[in-house]
């Protein structure tokens, strides 16, 4: 379970370590599939009173349908601007090293929305090769990309490092390759090294930082992967929670590489509990209230 802490079980105990906001991770957290997991309605609803932004390695949809999933499945729905999907940030991070920059995307609608929205899809004359999951990657697009990165210059970019992710298709749990297979095509035809976007490198996580506008060190970043989600967050010192309701199981051995969690819990319900007194809705907002 979590590493000691002193004041372990005590109501909003949590406030004594200085945490302003929350960052949580969303697949293998809130929900597998389409199925919400333990806690996580709750835990959504006392969460809206509180600064918080979702980030997920996963490029493949957009904000606004990722909000609609979450409705769909029985989850609170989110404000789609505080979800920040790899995607998401991969086209900020180009739009700042290059204003109007051209692009040659393999990936599904998540990334090509995101890019879209600050720069111009061009085959011929990019500036990036940017790859993320899902589909797209076919002997066509490796090919204008292996070409746009040896010819003509362009930078190759994947929005995430995952080498697979889960998925449920028809009932049936299957892995997919995540975007870090999906761009070892790209490097080893190239010799190019991909510049990587998604947690545990620390471009994402900047992101959220940066729009919340906190210190990583007043920041928790709740995730079910000590590999990805914890490990990036405590590079840059932010406090870190694992729940263990993802590929990552209450009988798992801690990696080594990783430091410990603050919080190690079982499910959101639990971690809930332990944040205490830090969801609880802000006294000014019951004002008003009259007998029935």
């Amino acid at each position: 379970m979590a590493k000691d802490d002193p004041n372990r079980g005590q109501e909003g105990s949590i406030n004594s370590l200085g945490i302003k906001a929350l960052l949580l991770d969303m697949d293998g957290l809130l929900y597998h599939g389409d199925q919400p997991l333990a806690g996580a309605r709750v835990f959504l609803q006392k969460l809206r009173h509180f600064p918080h932004l979702f980030i997920t390695n996963n490029p493949i949809l957009p904000p606004q349908a990722i909000a609609a999933k979450l409705e769909r499945i029985g989850l609170p729905r989110p404000d789609p601007a505080r979800i920040i999907t790899s995607a998401g940030a991969t086209a900020q991070l180009l739009a700042r090293q290059r204003l109007g920059f051209r692009y040659f995307a393999v990936g599904a609608e998540g990334l090509h929305s995101a890019l879209e929205a600050v720069g111009t899809a061009d085959a011929y004359a990019a500036d990036f090769v940017v790859v993320g999951e899902g589909a797209g990657l076919d002997y066509y697009s490796l090919t204008r990309g292996i070409n746009l990165i040896l010819k003509r210059g362009a930078k190759l970019v994947v929005t995430n490092p995952d080498q697979t992710v889960d998925a449920n298709l028809g009932g049936e749990h299957l892995l997919l390759p995540g975007g870090g297979a999906l761009v070892a095509a790209f490097e080893v035809a190239t010799g190019h090294k991909a510049l990587v976007v998604g947690k545990p490198e620390p471009l994402l996580y900047q992101c959220a930082l940066d729009q919340l506008g906190v210190k990583a060190a007043a920041c928790l970043m709740i995730g079910d992967r000590p590999d990805t989600d914890l490990l990036g967050a405590a590079r840059l010192g932010m406090r870190t929670a694992l729940v263990r309701s993802g590929r990552f199981r209450p009988e798992d051995p801690w990696p080594p590489e990783v430091p410990p969690a603050d919080y190690d819990v079982a499910d959101l319900d639990e971690l809930r509990h332990r944040l205490g007194g830090l969801l609880v809705q802000p006294g000014p907002s019951r004002r008003g209230r009259h007998p029935a």
